[in-house]
């Protein structure tokens, strides 16, 4: 605890002087949205402030999104993705993403809808509001975020219909994006060394994902990843790239919190899920993921929970090399607990080294 509050005091000093020093060279706020997500009742806004230099081109941002069905990568969505790629390419190799100064408790007004807040970005410089009451039909909205000094932006926000009955939750990292690395090497892979475009998809994983909601076209999508919000705009043009189906990302903010050096990745992965559960209360999940790391045991105690919340479970199984990557062994993180195995309790389980097999057995998870 005492060594936390000394790393977050630390880096509040650091931080502070850097804006003054950056206010000085003429830098002000600048905001990144990313894509929020709601129902008709309430909605998330997500967004980041950080100090830029007003000289440089223009940020990531996300243009106006038409009512449109939001499983569908459509025109609107292609923009999107076509956009990040623009700015992961403006970006090099991503080494700009981590070196940020944030703008923290920086006064904010966000309007969505028929609602209009005034509220402030946290330490980290995130805003993380939920909008009750926006009065949206369901389909792509946009966000406007306005800060006190800087320029505003705009974001998307997803509406789910109430009706949707179904939606899916995928892990990123050995789930849909080839990793072979060691897990402790892996943020500074993606962000110092790796272009997108470069990056490896799974084999079959746009197309299982395909399969698996093409009954229902309304169904809502997620990636969770313990992964930084830095690397939000890559990750999206990956996504699109790939010909993955568009959809919010849950990431992650790295550095000391009040409890510990580091944020938990399991907790953070926990907290998202039941967010979702509690939001969206009449849709059954899809959850996939891989049993490389603490996915096999994070879905397992889900879906023992709520059983009734979870209609099926797929898991990339990787090979001893990737495990051994992942975590330091060659055995399956899942082996640590032998009744993890939530299928005898009704909640099917599919597994396959990659989505090509993952596809060829989802009629069990019909």
């Amino acid at each position: 605890m005492a060594l936390a509050n000394i790393a977050r005091n630390f880096e509040d000093g650091l931080n502070r002087r850097n804006i003054v020093r950056l206010r000085e060279r003429g830098w002000e706020p600048r905001l990144t949205g990313y894509t929020g997500y709601g129902s008709v009742h309430a909605a998330k806004v997500l967004a980041r402030a950080i100090m830029a230099d007003p000289k440089d081109d223009e940020p990531f941002s996300l243009p106006f999104l038409p009512n449109t069905a939001h499983s569908l990568p459509s025109q609107s969505m292609r923009e999107i993705a076509q956009l990040a790629a623009d700015n992961a390419e403006k970006a090099q190799r991503g080494w700009r993403q981590f070196f940020t100064t944030q703008v923290g408790y920086l006064p904010v007004t966000v309007e969505l809808g028929d609602r209009t807040i005034s509220t402030r970005t946290d330490r980290s410089g995130y805003v993380d509001l939920l909008v009750e009451g926006h009065g949206l039909e369901p389909g792509w909205h946009e966000a406007r975020i306005t800060p006190v000094a800087g320029e505003p932006t705009t974001t998307p926000v997803m509406i789910v219909s109430p009706e949707a009955t179904t939606g899916l939750v995928s892990d990123i990292d050995d789930t849909i994006v080839v990793t072979w690395l060691p897990r402790a090497m892996l943020a500074a892979y993606h962000s110092f060394v790796l272009h997108t475009n470069m990056r490896q998809p799974v084999p079959g994983m746009a197309s299982f994902y395909r399969d698996l909601l093409s009954a229902t076209p309304d169904a809502p999508v997620f990636y969770l990843s313990t992964g930084a919000w830095n690397v939000y705009s890559t990750m999206l043009n990956f996504i699109q790239h790939n010909e993955l189906p568009i959809g919010p990302m849950l990431l992650t903010d790295w550095g000391p919190t009040p409890t510990g050096l580091f944020r938990s990745g399991q907790e953070h992965k926990k907290t998202q899920l039941r967010n979702l559960l509690i939001m969206f209360p009449n849709i059954q999940w899809y959850l996939i993921g891989d049993d490389g790391q603490h996915d096999p045991l994070i879905y397992d105690d889900l879906a023992r929970e709520y059983p009734h919340r979870v209609r099926g479970i797929a898991l990339r199984t990787l090979n001893p090399v990737e495990q051994v990557l992942s975590h330091g062994t060659p055995d399956p993180t899942a082996a640590h607990r032998k009744d993890c195995d939530i299928e005898g309790e009704g909640v099917p389980i599919i597994r396959g080294t990659d989505g090509h097999e993952l596809r060829a057995k989802a009629r069990r998870l019909s």
